[in-house]
C-alpha cells in the first residue's frame, strides 16, 4: 500500500507501526513523544495523522480543526524548510495557533544554522512543562544513598508482611491491570476530569495492545493479586521510556515499588530511563524531582513569525 504523501495525511492505524516505528528508531529520538506507542495510545484524544514529505515523516494532530498542531518533522537534516511548509499547511488548514510542539534541541539547531533573513522567521519557545526527566537506571533500581532514604522507607512500608513479587506483564495479567486502572480512576474521579479520563483511555490502549506494540511490561503482586503495573520500550539504544505506571493508591508504597522493580527487572542493561514530563502539575513535578533526575530533555514550540524580521529565528 503506498504511503501518504504531503500534503495528504492519513489517520494513524496499528498497521502503520512498522513504517513509522522504523523511521523513529532511525532518528534516535531523545523525547518521549517520538514512539509509535505514544502516538497510538493517545490517538483517541489527539487524532494523529501522518504522511511523508520526501525523506521526512510528518505527524499532525487534529488536522483541519482549530486545535490542530504538529510534531517536529522526523528525518535527516536540514528540516528548517519542511518545518516552514508544515506550519504553513497548518495555517491554511484553519489551525487557530499553527505550531510544532515537542521539538528537540536538534531541530532548533538546524533552524538556527539556516537563518539568513531571506525566509520567514520562526519563533522558538522552550516549554518547561514538557521537559522529559531522564534518570540513571541503576539509581532507580538500587535507591542507594541518603537522597533516596524516603523512597526506601516507602518500599519497606509496602513490604511489611507482604514480600514483593514482580512478574513480567503477560496476556494473563491484562484484566487485572485494567482493574487496577479502574481503581486508580475511581479514587481520582477520572469521570470528572477530562485530562484524567484521557489518560485512562490511553493507558487502556497501551495495556490491551501491549503485545501488538512490542512493549515491555511488569506487574507487582501482593497476596497473589496485581496491585501495580508499568509499560515501556526502548527509545534509543541507550534509553528506555516508561509510558505507563499505575498502582493501587490505597496501598502505601505501591508506586515506589513498581518504579524500583520495573527499573531493576525490565531494564538491567539499559543505562538510562526517560520517565516523560510533569505537564506543569506541581505534585507530579515534585515526585519526579524527588527521584533525582540525571538531566531534563528540553522541548520547544515553534511558530511562524513575520517575514519582515531580520533574523531567521526569534525566541519568545
Amino acid at each position: 500500500m503506498p504511503h501518504p504523501q504531503f500534503p495528504d495525511f492519513a489517520p494513524l492505524k496499528l498497521g502503520h507501526r512498522a513504517e513509522i516505528a522504523s523511521r523513529l528508531r532511525h532518528y534516535r529520538p531523545v523525547t518521549s513523544e517520538l514512539t509509535f506507542t505514544n502516538l497510538f495510545m493517545w490517538r483517541g484524544r489527539y487524532k494523529p495523522h501522518w504522511c511523508l514529505h520526501e525523506h521526512q515523516l510528518l505527524v499532525v494532530f487534529r488536522p483541519g480543526e482549530p486545535e490542530g498542531f504538529a510534531l517536529p518533522p522526523i528525518g535527516p537534516p536540514s528540516r528548517a524548510a519542511v518545518t516552514r511548509d508544515l506550519l504553513q499547511w497548518l495555517t491554511d488548514s484553519g489551525a487557530n495557533r499553527p505550531r510544532v510542539e515537542r521539538a528537540d534541541r536538534r531541530l532548533v539547531a538546524e533552524i538556527e544554522a539556516e537563518s539568513d533573513g531571506a525566509r520567514p522567521s520562526l519563533l522558538v519557545k522552550a516549554e518547561r512543562d514538557q521537559f522529559d526527566y531522564v534518570y540513571r537506571t541503576d539509581a532507580l533500581a538500587r535507591l542507594s544513598g541518603r537522597s533516596y532514604a524516603a523512597k526506601r522507607r516507602h518500599v519497606e512500608r509496602f513490604q511489611r508482611g507482604h514480600p514483593v513479587v514482580y512478574q513480567p506483564l503477560v496476556a494473563e495479567h491484562v484484566d487485572s491491570c485494567l482493574s487496577v486502572l479502574d481503581e486508580w480512576c475511581r479514587q481520582r474521579r477520572c469521570d470528572e476530569e477530562p485530562d484524567l479520563e484521557a489518560d485512562r483511555r490511553a493507558t487502556h490502549e497501551a495495556v490491551t495492545h501491549h503485545e501488538d506494540l512490542g512493549l515491555t511490561g511488569g506487574v507487582i503482586l501482593r497476596d497473589y493479586e496485581v496491585q501495580a503495573f508499568s509499560l515501556g520500550e526502548m527509545l534509543n539504544d541507550q534509553t528506555a521510556v516508561v509510558h505507563v505506571e499505575k498502582a493501587n493508591p490505597a496501598i502505601p508504597g505501591c508506586f515506589a515499588v513498581i518504579n524500583q522493580e520495573f527499573a531493576r527487572h525490565a531494564w538491567p542493561t539499559v543505562p538510562y530511563l526517560n520517565r516523560e514530563q510533569d505537564l506543569g502539575q506541581p505534585g507530579l513535578r515534585e515526585a519526579k524531582l524527588s527521584y533525582r533526575p540525571l538531566r531534563l530533555v528540553e522541548k520547544f514550540t515553534i511558530e511562524l513569525g513575520s517575514s519582515q524580521r531580520r533574523s531567521g529565528v526569534s525566541y519568545l
